[in-house]
């Protein structure tokens, strides 16, 4: 049987933190903890055309993942974040504007790419412009037969109700943490409870699947017909950056192997730990985790 293909459709680009510079953006971790867990993880993004995409397309190439879909921007810079971690080893965010993923296009090759995927994650962020907006959009109508996991990730005020509502439409999976579920009932008026809220969006939106990440106090998967919640685990945390990404990568590959609800949540909750445990976003996977 061949690896489970899937896409991380989205931004690339630097995290720059006190102790130096990171490669990460929510998609490029995806592919890269779906291809370190056994399947085929595939970057569809954009770098510019300077020393910073060619080290981020050589890192890239490192790691083992497939850089065909990365396209190389002429006009506009590579992209970084100025990323603060807490005494916790939270992380947040600061991003620059108008950066070569914000241009992303996609050749025929790479809609070729949509129509073979077995799954596609994508986000919010990557949508804040225009151009990479309407090309995230049209390689999803592309990609009939894969798993559309809408991984929300907001980020500063990168995002609008109907950048969100719209991406709900084209998921078939919502993937979002405590603090954007609270965000997003606020938003669209949703009840007050956690099951209440994603239920809520489920039915809205036809959603085969609707996960909650509450960091160190567990997860919650509810499917039309079941659910699985699972209480925290502690880990000395390094820091939080991709935690959330290889948790999504996790669940995809758990779900496309057709395990259950309990057991995609376990292992995306271990596999979770285990990143937080190690700084970046991209630490080299333990054996025991491929699939």
């Amino acid at each position: 049987m061949r690896p489970v293909l899937a896409v991380g459709l989205g931004e690339i680009l630097w995290d720059v933190l006190p102790s130096g510079r990171m490669l990460g953006g929510a998609p490029a971790n995806f592919a890269y903890h779906v291809n370190a867990l056994g399947g085929a993880g595939v970057p569809v993004s954009r770098v510019g055309d300077d020393d910073l995409g060619r080290e981020a397309l050589s890192l890239l190439v490192r790691k083992g993942l497939n850089i065909d879909a990365v396209s190389v921007d002429p006009d506009h810079a590579t992209g970084t974040v100025d990323a603060r971690v807490d005494e916790s080893g939270v992380a947040t965010y600061v991003f620059p504007d108008d950066v070569a993923w914000d241009f992303l296009v996609t050749d025929e090759s790479g809609l070729a790419l949509a129509a073979r995927a077995d799954a596609v994650c994508f986000g919010t962020l990557a949508q804040r412009s225009p151009v990479s907006r309407e090309t995230i959009r049209h390689f999803l109508a592309r990609a009939q037969g894969a798993l559309k996991v809408y991984d929300i990730n907001l980020r500063q005020d990168f995002y609008t109700p109907e950048i969100i509502a719209g991406s709900l439409d084209l998921a078939d999976v919502l993937k979002i943490n405590d603090d954007e579920l609270r965000t997003v009932s606020s938003l669209f008026g949703l009840p007050s409870d956690e099951r209440g809220a994603l239920r809520a969006l489920m039915e809205r939106h036809s959603l085969r699947l609707a996960v909650l990440t509450r960091g160190g106090a567990g997860s919650l998967i509810l499917s039309p017909d079941g659910e699985s919640d699972l209480p925290g685990r502690k880990v000395a945390v390094a820091d939080t950056i991709g935690a959330g990404d290889s948790f999504t990568a996790a669940l995809v590959v758990g779900y496309l192997a057709g395990r259950s609800l309990d057991e995609i949540n376990g292992f995306a909750a271990r596999v979770a730990a285990y990143v937080c445990a190690r700084p970046g976003g991209m630490p080299d996977m333990l054996e025991e985790f491929v699939v």
